[in-house]
C-alpha cells in the first residue's frame, strides 16, 4: 500500500525537476576568467543543504553561495531557483572550482550536475 501512495509523489517531484531543468538549462552559459587566466564555463548545478534552522532558506543560500562567489550580488547573479518544500537546496550557474569549493561549505551536503531527464520513451508508451 505504502509503495502505491509513494510512485505520484515521485513523478511529481521528478516532473517538477525535469520541468524546471529544462528552463534552466536554456539559460546562456557564462564563461569565468580564473586566476591563470583561462576561462571555466559556469554551468548550472543542484546544491543540496541541511534544512537551515532559524533562517529563511534563500537567505542561507544567498549567504553560503557569497562565500564562495565573493558577493552577495554575485550570488544573486548566479542562483537560479531555490529548494524548500521536498528538498533544501538551491540551483546556480557554478564553475568547477566553485563547485569545489562549495561542497566544501558548512551545512552544504551535495553539489550535483543538472540534468535532463526523459520520464518515458515517447507518446503512447506510458506503461
Amino acid at each position: 500500500m505504502l509503495r502505491i501512495a509513494i510512485v505520484p509523489f515521485l513523478f511529481l517531484l521528478l516532473l517538477s525537476i525535469s520541468t524546471f531543468s529544462s528552463f534552466a538549462v536554456s539559460m546562456a552559459d557564462r564563461e569565468v576568467v580564473v586566476e591563470g587566466g583561462e576561462p571555466s564555463k559556469a554551468e548550472v548545478h543542484i546544491v543540496y543543504t541541511e534544512k537551515p534552522e532559524g533562517d529563511e532558506p534563500e537567505a542561507f543560500h544567498l549567504r553560503t553561495l557569497a562565500t564562495v562567489l565573493g558577493s552577495e550580488d554575485a550570488a544573486k547573479e548566479s542562483l537560479l531557483y531555490v529548494y524548500k518544500n521536498a528538498a533544501t537546496g538551491f540551483s546556480a550557474k557554478l564553475t568547477p572550482e566553485q563547485v569545489a569549493e562549495l561542497s566544501n561549505q558548512p551545512g552544504v551536503l551535495q553539489v550535483v550536475p543538472n540534468m535532463k531527464l526523459q520520464l518515458h520513451s515517447g507518446p503512447g508508451r506510458l506503461h
